[in-house]
C-alpha cells in the first residue's frame, strides 16, 4: 500500500475532526427555544462521527485491496469543472437561473447530448419548475437577478 492512498482518508478526517471541533464551540440552546429536540450542535457532529466512522471503513478497503493507477482525468471532466466555475459566475453577476440554464445546456453538449433540442427543453423546463416549485408551493424566494427582478417586480 503507497502512503498517497490515504490521503483522502486523512483529509477527511481533519475536516469531520474541525467541523466538530466548531460544533462544540456552539453555545447550548435554553430548553424553552429546543423543547425537547436536540441542540443545534449535536446533528453536525451525528454527521461527522458517521463520516469519520466511513472514512474508518474506507481505509480498511484501502488497506485490504489498493486502488490501481489513474490514468490522466477525461476532458468532460475538466469540462464540468469548468463549467460549474461558469455557473458560480453566471449566479453571483446575472442570476441563478441563467447559470442553471446554461451550465445544464453546456453540460448535456459536454457529456454527449446530440439533440440540441432535448438539451434546449431540459436547460429551460428544469429551471422554471424549480421557481414554481419553490416559490409558488414552498414559499421561498429567491435572491435577485435578472430574471427574478422581472418577476417580483
Amino acid at each position: 500500500m503507497n502512503i498517497r492512498h490515504l490521503i483522502v482518508p486523512a483529509v477527511l478526517a481533519v475536516f469531520s475532526a474541525a467541523v466538530i471541533w466548531l460544533s462544540l464551540q456552539l453555545d447550548i440552546s435554553p430548553p424553552m427555544i429546543v423543547g425537547k429536540s436536540m441542540q443545534p450542535r449535536s446533528f453536525p457532529i451525528f454527521l461527522m462521527v458517521l463520516n469519520l466512522i466511513l472514512v474508518a471503513f474506507l481505509t480498511v478497503q484501502i488497506y485490504r485491496s489498493p486502488p490501481a493507477e489513474l490514468k490522466a482525468a477525461p476532458f468532460a471532466t475538466w469540462g464540468s469543472i469548468l463549467i460549474m466555475c461558469l455557473f458560480y459566475i453566471l449566479t453571483v453577476t446575472l442570476d441563478m437561473f441563467i447559470g442553471i440554464a446554461l451550465s445544464m445546456f453546456l453540460l448535456a453538449l459536454l457529456w454527449g447530448e446530440r439533440r440540441w433540442l432535448v438539451a434546449t427543453a431540459t436547460a429551460l423546463i428544469t429551471p422554471l419548475l424549480i421557481f414554481l416549485l419553490f416559490d409558488n408551493v414552498l414559499k421561498i424566494r429567491f435572491p435577485r437577478g435578472v430574471l427574478t427582478n422581472w418577476y417580483y417586480g
